[in-house]
This record gives C-alpha cells, sequence and structure tokens, in this order.
C-alpha cells in the first residue's frame, strides 16, 4: 500500500522563513539573558545563519559575538559514529512569527559554562545589541517581565543544567 504525502506549494502567502538559534546558556543555577536593544524585550543570545553555516556553529557563533563566551552545547547526538557527521540535537525547534509574512524558524539550544575560581559566572563582554545583560536566578525570572516562552525555556534550560550536575536532580 502506497502513502501518498501533501507538498506545500510556495506560493506569494508563504511567508519569508529565516533559520536562526537561540541559546540559553547557563552556569550553576543561573541563565544567560540580555535585553535586546532592538526588541526591547529580555532574549537569550541568538540570531541568523549565515549561508552555509550548520545550526550548532551558529549557535556557538552568536553566543562568543554577543557575550564574548565560549560554551559547550549540551544536547545528545544521535549516533556514536565519525561519519557522517552528527550534529548537535537542538531541545526544540519552533516557528516564531515576526511579523505579518516574516517568520523565524528556531533551533533552541542549551549551553553551559563553568564558574569562575571564586563560584560565580563568568564576566560577560556584550556586544551593543544589548542595552543589558546577566545571569539570573529562577526566583529573578519571576520579576522580568518575560514572555511565556522565554520564561518556560529559561526553566528547563536549569532544570537541563541541574540533571547534568553531580548529583543530578533539580532543587
Amino acid at each position: 500500500m502506497r502513502t501518498m504525502m501533501s507538498v506545500a506549494r510556495l506560493t506569494d502567502q508563504t511567508p519569508r522563513r529565516d533559520f536562526t538559534v537561540a541559546v540559553f546558556v547557563t552556569c550553576g543555577r543561573r541563565v544567560l539573558l540580555l535585553r535586546h536593544r532592538r526588541y526591547r524585550k529580555w532574549l537569550p543570545p541568538g540570531g541568523h545563519l549565515r549561508p552555509g553555516e550548520l545550526p550548532d556553529e551558529a549557535a556557538l557563533r552568536e553566543v562568543r559575538e554577543e557575550t564574548g563566551l565560549d560554551v559547550t552545547l549540551t544536547g545528545e547526538r544521535a549516533l556514536p559514529v565519525a561519519e557522517p557527521r552528527q550534529l548537535v540535537r537542538p531541545e526544540g525547534v519552533q516557528v516564531e512569527v515576526i511579523e505579518p509574512g516574516h517568520e523565524h524558524v528556531d533551533f533552541i539550544y542549551f549551553a553551559r559554562v563553568e564558574p569562575d575560581d571564586g563560584g560565580e559566572p563568568p564576566v560577560l563582554r556584550p556586544n551593543r545589541e544589548a542595552a543589558a545583560i546577566g545571569w539570573f536566578s529562577e526566583e529573578q525570572l519571576q520579576t522580568m517581565g518575560l514572555t511565556e516562552e522565554i520564561l518556560l525555556w529559561s526553566r528547563k534550560a536549569l532544570e537541563d543544567n541541574a540533571r547534568r550536575q553531580p548529583g543530578g536532580g533539580v532543587g
């Protein structure tokens, strides 16, 4: 028995879709967010993929450009093989309407950095896209006026980081 798949045709009503990354970086029990100057809201580091760039490469580049940090993506790779090259699987993929006729296909990644010798998150070196930037605890997230999406992804990143710590578990 054959199954027919319908294929959506591109029309004049099909929105322009850009591929982007968003990276929720954690350090201990804090998550990194920046107040985006253009969008005037708290967001994780992220941005558009460049032509020919892989999503996990874009994730690392965007964090470095926007914060000065070199981070480790925490997602899994599908297979333990050298070839074909396995990419880090994003934690999620979502379509976000930016404006009528323009959407972003967001690859959502989690990443982490180690604290400094004093146990504090590393110093941030933001670029000019950020009006403000910082490391925030789950309690602080409640008072920042975050969108529901950013709040939920931030919590999920913190939970994921807690599970990966020695002793695991949240709390």
